[in-house]
């Protein structure tokens, strides 16, 4: 049987929790560990944002906390931009750092005691095992992708996940602006 995607996503924020802590200790290792981070962190968003909000908004009764969730994806990846174009040697480093650090911590804890609780409980073992297999699939194929690196189709998927309605005439660039500008409320 596939891994339940509970568990899936939860070993992901055990992963970055520790990569975290290692730039936070090893400033030598910045250069190297920077690229693992934000390639880990995108490919599990967009792998979230694809398979898992949707279903739990659906499925879980999860539609308030996904959208909350999905906005609190949205400033994760505008932070993660901003560390990736920070020097890892630079004084600022560290700032940047531990504003994504308390974003996603943030964000970690809330799913990990409001969603990720609801899909278990509302969700077969099956469902939860089909979403697995649905979520690694996505998260593979995501990774290389760094914040920013949006497709029009993920932008509106995001929207659709934080419940912003009247976005589908928009150009990528409009959607861009008003998914970013419901995230920063």
């Amino acid at each position: 049987m596939s891994a339940d995607v509970v568990d899936l996503i939860m070993q992901d924020h055990r992963e970055v929790e520790r990569l975290f802590d290692e730039l936070k200790d090893s400033p030598e290792k910045r250069p190297t560990l920077l690229p693992v981070l934000t390639t880990l962190l995108t490919a599990h968003s967009r792998a979230e944002e694809a398979e898992v909000y949707p279903v739990a908004a659906s499925e879980a009764g999860e539609k308030e906390e996904v959208s909350h969730s999905q906005q609190e994806h949205i400033e994760a990846d505008q932070l993660l931009a901003r560390l990736a174009a920070t020097d890892p040697t630079s004084a600022d480093f560290d700032k940047v750092l531990q504003n994504l650090v308390d974003a996603v911590s943030h964000h970690v804890e809330e799913e990990e005691t409001k969603v990720l609780p609801g899909m278990r409980s509302n969700l077969s073992d099956e469902r939860r095992a089909e979403l697995g297999e649905a979520f690694a699939a996505s998260r593979k194929q995501h990774l290389g992708e760094q914040p920013g690196d949006m497709t029009k189709e993920q932008l509106a998927k995001q929207a659709r996940n934080a419940d912003i309605a009247g976005t589908s005439g928009l150009s990528k660039e409009e959607l861009e602006k008003t998914v970013h500008k419901r995230a920063d409320r």
